[in-house]
């Protein structure tokens, strides 16, 4: 319970919001409910993701690394901020769907303890959601000594922020932005100053605070008065900086280069000790440097969407981690661990939620109507343990195939699936076809970012690169890492591709690649020749199935002047057919799951 009224129009204190909420109503957020003049949560102790991961993946960089946390994810979301990469799980999953687990305190703890977990992580949608279930669990983990922690926007009222102060040891806080034109964008109704008053709280009291921040192309000077801001209360206090990357609804020009959020990344260093560069793969950034004298002290690689991962501590006290060089304090609090303990697939951070977003695209694209019928294809998956299943699914051409006519049976439209996989069998059959001709079998290299981040061989792009007849040279070298790793350049200047294709997810600018290839030296015909690329339509060569237009891009770059698909009319023609709709380039974005920017359920064409 959490408030008591004599009125039947009671005020909700789990967020700053504070909605008022009448007799039988709901809150705005949809989680909290006025019955008879108590505000209580409506969907208590119901899990949609409980699984290990390595605190890293949270993200979470300077509090106990390596540490193994029990993830803990709900539904829903005191927020609704543009381009969330948790729409599928905060604005479009049912919170009353049987994927949810009902668990109880005990039960969570349990589950901690027999995973050999350090304690528990709240993260994906924000605890405000289920802010009950929230401290109950808390409670009954610091009881059994086990740490807690969350990711949150930290709209936390005053009430509530007082009820976590005494059982919160760590957090992750998403920052909107300064103004109150960014908190109302995201139906924060006050604007920053919340969350500046929680963080100032919250750090008084001893609580472990990483704050993070979104980079966009333009707002530069916010930033930077958000760090100046932020020093004031400490310098020590880290801050994650998120490249943008443009998902559901974003703007896709709001999307900065990787070379310059990096860039950028270093005059935020100016305010504060600890700065790291998220959505970048490759990047050196997301490494822990001494704040004296710049030597490396903990090193990290790229693990997906929003996540990192752990390589190695070059410090030789674990418990107590110091600059190797100077023995400054690294500002890292908690024994470290480094361990071989890896999430499985779709487990752990946000490949969940890209997971969903691919199993949406299929749906969409046979003509999916509503969001209940995508619904019931996540449950399918998530109560019969296909996961798994999907992961391994989507590597390949013909069981991706198997899955639309799978997805189609399952809301009934086996006519619609068996329309797409005719046209995917079809065009995919032309370009093999025609790539079998060809007297010469180029050495492809995939990555992810930048030169060094090698995606893994098994990964659908290859495939890809093998239907057109092409050598992946991906598969001469085992990685590890999700979706890959960053290796040494004397591996790439050893496999030798001829060609490079960056990845269409999270890519880069193939004049921006070239010219760090040529400052780090690296000596590989690709380079010389400079024959880099990149798809010309965002997420088109991974996820959903406009992964056929990624196809006949590579064909195109792989034989120049042996083929001509016109990409541009070819994805019209894809639109029309498969998403009701116009294609205009300007609004594709990279999620997998929505066609493009404009794109909402009702809102278009329903097809036969």
């Amino acid at each position: 319970m959490l408030q008591e009224s004599k009125y039947q129009n009671v005020c909700c204190h789990v967020c700053e919001n504070e909605c008022r909420i009448s007799q039988g109503s709901i809150g705005r957020c949809g989680r909290y409910e006025n019955e008879n003049g108590i505000i209580s949560e409506i969907y208590q102790d119901k899990y949609l993701i409980v699984c290990p991961i390595k605190i890293e993946t949270m993200p979470m960089l300077n509090f106990h690394p390596g540490g193994r946390f029990l993830q803990l994810s709900t539904v829903g979301c005191n927020f609704d901020c543009p381009g969330c990469i948790s729409t599928v799980i905060v604005r479009e999953m049912n919170p009353e769907s049987k994927a949810l687990q009902p668990l109880s305190p005990e039960q969570v703890i349990d589950k901690a303890i027999q995973n050999d977990c350090k304690g528990i992580a709240f993260l994906m949608n924000d605890p405000l959601a289920a802010f009950e279930t929230f401290i109950s669990v808390a409670t009954l983990a610091k009881s059994k000594g086990l740490l807690v922690g969350c990711s949150s926007n930290g709209y936390f009222s005053l009430e509530s922020v007082k009820r976590i102060l005494p059982v919160i040891d760590f957090i992750n806080i998403g920052i909107k932005g300064l103004s109150e034109k960014d908190y109302r964008a995201c139906s924060g109704f006050k604007g920053f100053a919340p969350v500046l008053r929680n963080i100032k709280m919250l750090h008084e009291a001893g609580v472990h605070i990483e704050l993070a921040c979104i980079h966009k192309k333009y707002n530069g000077p916010e930033l930077l008065e958000l760090c100046s801001v932020i020093k004031k209360i400490s310098a020590k206090i880290p801050m994650q900086v998120m490249r943008f990357i443009p998902l559901e609804g974003a703007d896709p020009e709001q999307e900065p280069l990787i070379r310059e959020t990096e860039s950028f990344s270093q005059k935020m260093r100016e305010f504060l000790d600890y700065v790291y560069v998220f959505n970048s793969p490759g990047t050196k950034e997301l490494d822990s440097c001494c704040s004296k004298c710049g030597e490396t002290v903990v090193h990290r690689d790229f693990y997906g969407p929003m996540g990192a991962r752990l390589l190695k501590i070059s410090a030789t006290n674990l418990q107590d981690i110091k600059c190797p060089k100077c023995e400054h304090s690294s500002g890292i609090c908690g024994k470290a661990e480094v361990t071989d303990f890896r999430e499985n697939d779709f487990q752990g951070g946000y490949p969940f939620t890209r997971a969903l977003e691919i199993v949406e695209s299929i749906l969409i694209a046979i003509g999916a109507e509503n969001k209940s019928e995508v619904v019931h294809v996540w449950e399918h998956l998530l109560c019969n343990n296909k996961m798994q299943d999907l992961h391994h699914g989507i590597q390949r051409v013909d069981k991706y195939l198997d899955l639309i006519r799978s997805f189609g049976s399952l809301i009934y439209r086996e006519k619609a699936a068996n329309e797409l996989v005719s046209y995917l069998e079809d065009k995919t059959a032309l370009v093999k076809l025609a790539c079998s001709n060809q007297p010469h079998r180029p050495r492809v290299y995939y990555v992810m970012g930048k030169p060094q981040f090698c995606i893994k061989g098994e990964r659908f792009e290859n495939n890809l690169v093998e239907i057109c007849n092409g050598i992946s040279v991906n598969k001469e070298i085992e990685i590890s890492g999700r979706p890959g790793m960053t290796i040494d350049q004397e591996i790439v200047e050893k496999l030798n591709p001829e060609i490079i294709f960056i990845s269409a997810f999270i890519s880069n600018s193939p004049t921006d690649f070239y010219n760090e290839c040529v400052d780090k030296n690296i000596r590989i015909d690709a380079v010389r020749n400079k024959r880099i690329h990149t798809a010309p339509i965002p997420s088109s060569d991974f996820g959903g199935p406009r992964w056929i237009l990624g196809l006949m891009n590579i064909a195109n770059e792989m034989y120049k002047g042996a083929f001509a698909f016109d990409i541009s009319k070819e994805a019209e023609a894809f639109h029309n057919r498969f998403y009701g709709g116009i294609f205009n380039l300007e609004d594709v974005n990279r999620s997998f799951g929505k066609p493009d920017s404009t794109w909402t359920w009702g809102a278009h064409s329903i097809r036969d």
